[in-house]
């Protein structure tokens, strides 16, 4: 790929119109128009000083994968359960990506329980109830939410979580970094 259709492409994927980026680095649009149809080839100084616009460096430019779709998506067939024993943990996204985010949608039946003994690990954990209601212990504080209720806390102070009523419970959950 030649360098011009390569600096579309990559100003394109963030967004920026050719107007945009020139005046970001102090050239004339028309200069980036004629680096993009193949016109002009800039010396290297001049791709940094326009790549500085984006902002990437020279070789990030000439590396980065531009042809790779990243999944944006996901149909409620193609979440990934990371549950089990009445508790459903649908992932959104593969688990296989790299990703600094865990985004869940939990259902907890009726007396579902994440165990007796408390979990702890690295990061953070911040969530909604969005139906039903689910007992939450977190360091030893006891707490009863409800549809609506919203939480947040390090999940290196040891936690649990628990449908105590004959309802099901519904919650929307992001983690960080992704444990699953």
């Amino acid at each position: 790929m030649e360098v011009g259709d390569r600096l579309k492409k990559i100003r394109q994927i963030y967004g920026l119109s050719q107007r945009e980026l020139a005046k970001r680095v102090g050239l004339t649009n028309s200069t980036i128009s004629m680096i993009e149809q193949n016109r002009v080839s800039p010396s290297v100084s001049s791709l940094k000083k326009i790549l500085s616009g984006i902002p990437m460096s020279v070789t990030e430019f000439f590396t980065v994968d531009i042809e790779a779709k990243e999944k944006v998506v996901y149909r409620p067939d193609e979440l990934i359960d990371v549950g089990g024993e009445g508790i459903e943990l649908k992932l959104v996204g593969s688990a296989e990506e790299q990703r600094n985010l865990a985004f869940l949608i939990e259902t907890y039946e009726p007396g579902a329980d994440t165990g007796t003994e408390m979990m702890s690990h690295e990061g953070e954990e911040a969530g909604t109830v969005i139906e039903g209601s689910v007992e939450v212990t977190i360091g030893g504080e006891v707490y009863n939410l409800v549809a609506g209720d919203s939480y947040c806390f390090s999940t290196r102070i040891p936690h649990r979580f628990r449908n105590k009523s004959k309802k099901v419970c519904r919650i929307v959950s992001a983690h960080t970094p992704p444990t699953f």
